[in-house]
């Protein structure tokens, strides 16, 4: 987006879309991240040496066991039947248990198996691989049927216990393990090669699944992808948006949780310095923020001590220094997100202040920053932040970091202040402040990260007083694509207790543009703002969604528009809904035969507006007062 002084060579430059923190961020003066020049165990400790003779799975038994899935999923739905074939099947996993977990695909199918286990099979398979569960735990193959044995916890656990004692009478043989015991036991082996397992590419997987087991959480970032490197940016979820699952667990199992928390504080600085082992500890600040917060709040203090302690930076503290790091940058951030909010007040103080603008810039120290916004509640200490960073706004976009920005106007949201100064702010970042008729196009700069100047193509000299915005020009343009970041700046914009102006702006735009806007990945959640928000008055939003008229048929069939439609006719009283429905009612064979149209007219009762009107409104009419009688009971 063009910044600065407005000019022919200026205006040529645009806001990035988001700034990537990913492989050699650029200017980050670092190789790309991995393994290397990381304090790592000597490879002869990691090193674990296979079975003496390593099963072999056969063709065969390959193929009985692929034909037995096959039959287990089509089986019926009677839940007795499909566990008594469960239990056979899983009968003859347990003499090959190890030479499937260790095959690619076995590994896949005794994942899926376990999936449909009762407690005692998978009990025994579990205890089949025990005498190598090392080996198991850090292998390709066998780490993923741990974790899939692991996630059957919560299901498993709900269990009565009398159902639990009616298999003990059924089972065959000499008493085995139970669950309980078998999770203690795996706990308490990784407790004791604590760093092995942690710093393991694959018996980490193991650790952070059991972690969460332990603690009665699956952390939904977790649960995403149980399979594969956590490396990959596009995989990269942000931690506030973790809606951990929580299930009820064994005192006993906080108990082992509490152990393993005490094995992070043993050796602080491999966990904060090491890619792999540092993942634990996320996952592991995570879970103890959840259910045991002391400790929590033990560990966060361990490590910002830690840091806190090394060579003092040439420009402040020496926590500095690991907000530029990729690896303890990232720890930093679920630091950010666990603090209370006294903690996070003399963090910021100690830290991070007069540091913002510095940090705002640095290609990976960003992020932190986002996260510390992220964490802000109370109004002290967002009008420390705001103070600091508010200047500072065009030259963040400039370097390409929209990030920073987003997570400052999200903050005023929340913590509901300094939303008027932040918005004109983002007028004068964005080249739109002066005129005040450029005002009206501050949406189309904000959903598309542009200037003024950038977006319609403008050669300003530089000193040169800005032009008016001129109407016609406007009206005539197409909308430009829609970036992530410009949508949930618009959002949160829309939620301010005074959302006028942006709510202006989305009136001056054309049916067409809005048609842009809702067919978009991105600019469609726009329209869930402008339908929720509590800030938006109905007259706003019906001045907004007139402009729609004439499009319907478009948005029904279309992806994203679709779903607009539906949240629009939702909400629509029976005089609006009755305008759209004339409208489809028109192309109604054309929504019959597209794929995402005849979902919406099956919703609008196309075909009963068309041949039975008087039904089709009784019908709307009946919706309607339940819908009102709902929404006053939800309201008393």
């Amino acid at each position: 987006m063009g910044l600065g002084p407005r000019s022919a060579h200026k205006a040529r430059r645009q806001f990035s879309g988001a700034g990537r923190r990913g492989r050699a961020a650029r200017g980050s003066g670092r190789p790309p991240p991995g393994r290397d020049g990381y304090p790592r165990l000597p490879a002869a400790a990691r090193a674990e040496q296979a079975p003496e003779a390593l099963p072999h799975l056969s063709p065969e038994a390959l193929g009985y066991f692929r034909r037995a899935l096959s039959a287990l999923k089509v089986a019926p739905d009677a839940a007795e039947e499909r566990e008594l074939m469960a239990r056979n099947i899983l009968k003859e996993v347990e003499a090959q248990a190890l030479a499937l977990a260790t095959n690619r695909t076995g590994s896949e199918m005794l994942q899926e198996l376990l999936g449909f286990s009762p407690l005692k099979p998978l009990c025994r398979v579990w205890a089949a691989l025990r005498p190598n569960l090392r080996f198991v735990a850090c292998h390709r193959c066998g780490v993923h049927v741990l974790q899939s044995a692991l996630l059957q916890l919560p299901r498993l656990l709900r269990r009565p216990a009398e159902a639990e004692e009616e298999e003990e009478e059924e089972e065959e043989g000499g008493p085995s393990q139970t669950l309980e015991e078998l999770v203690l036991g795996l706990a308490a082996e990784v407790c004791d090669d604590f760093l092995f397992f942690c710093g393991d590419t694959h018996g980490s997987f193991v650790v952070r699944t059991l972690l969460q087991v332990l603690g009665g959480t699956l952390l939904e970032s977790e649960r995403g992808k149980p399979r594969g490197s956590q490396s990959s940016e596009t995989q990269r979820t942000s931690a506030r948006e973790c809606k951990p699952t929580d299930f009820e667990v064994p005192k006993t199992f906080l108990n082992r949780l509490q152990d393993l928390s005490a094995c992070f504080l043993k050796d602080i600085a491999v966990f904060i310095t090491d890619k792999i082992s540092s993942f634990c500890l996320q996952v592991a600040l995570q879970v103890l923020h959840q259910k045991l917060p002391q400790h929590c709040a033990h560990l966060c203090d361990a490590v910002i001590d830690y840091l806190s302690s090394r060579n003092s930076s040439a420009d402040g503290s020496p926590l500095l220094l690991f907000l530029r790091d990729q690896t303890s940058s990232r720890l930093l951030e679920q630091v950010l997100l666990v603090l209370e909010a006294e903690r996070l007040q003399r963090l910021y103080k100690d830290h991070f202040q007069g540091q913002l603008c510095s940090l705002a810039e640095h290609p990976i120290a960003n992020f932190p920053l986002q996260r510390l916004l992220d964490a802000i509640t109370s109004p002290e200490l967002l009008s420390l932040v705001f103070e600091e960073l508010s200047p500072a706004l065009e030259m963040v976009l400039a370097q390409g970091h929209p990030g920073v920005v987003v997570a400052l106007v999200e903050a005023c949201r929340r913590v509901g202040t300094h939303q008027a100064q932040v918005l004109q702010l983002l007028f004068e970042a964005f080249h739109c402040a002066e005129p005040p008729s450029r005002q009206a196009a501050c949406v189309p700069l904000f959903a598309a990260l542009l200037a003024y100047e950038v977006y319609y193509e403008l050669m300003e000299e530089e000193g040169a007083v800005p032009a008016e915005h001129q109407v016609e020009m406007a009206t005539a343009r197409a909308l430009r694509e829609v970036t992530v970041l410009g949508s949930l700046l618009l959002q949160h914009l829309l939620y301010f207790s005074n959302p006028g102006l942006v709510v202006r702006s989305l009136s001056a735009l054309t049916g067409p543009q809005l048609l842009t806007l809702a067919q978009s990945p991105a600019g469609s959640h726009v329209f869930d703002a402008i339908l929720s928000s509590p800030s938006v008055t109905h007259k706003q939003r019906r001045r907004v969604l007139k402009t729609l008229k004439g499009q319907y048929v478009a948005l029904a069939c279309s992806r994203h528009g679709s779903r607009v439609l539906d949240a629009i006719w939702s909400g629509a009283a029976l005089g609006a809904r009755k305008e759209i429905a004339a409208e489809l009612g028109e192309k109604n064979q054309e929504l019959i035969q597209d794929p995402f149209g005849h979902h919406v007219a099956r919703n609008v009762a196309l075909t009963t507006f068309l041949k039975r009107r008087e039904a089709w409104e009784q019908q709307q009419s009946t919706v309607a007062k339940r819908r009102r009688a709902l929404s006053s009971i939800l309201e008393d």
